[in-house]
């Protein structure tokens, strides 16, 4: 059988390799949750409210006592 006497045929032949190549290409989404739980830090904002009472008791303090230094 000659392909160029048969379009169909031509448009088969040609048409096979293009669709397993978009086939194959297909992106895969996976979601999943992590293994290890998500673990939040919050000691740098208790930290920074700690230093700002202690900034403010030693100018408090600084304040009383001029002759300290």
């Amino acid at each position: 059988m000659n392909t160029s006497s048969n379009p169909r045929m031509t448009l088969g032949v040609f048409a096979m390799p293009i669709l397993a190549f978009i086939v194959g290409c297909t992106p895969e989404v996976q979601i999943r949750a992590p293994e290890k739980p998500i673990v939040i830090n919050l000691n740098v904002k208790i930290e920074q409210e700690i230093r700002v009472k202690v900034e403010k008791d030693i100018d408090d303090l600084l304040l009383k006592n001029k002759d300290l230094f």
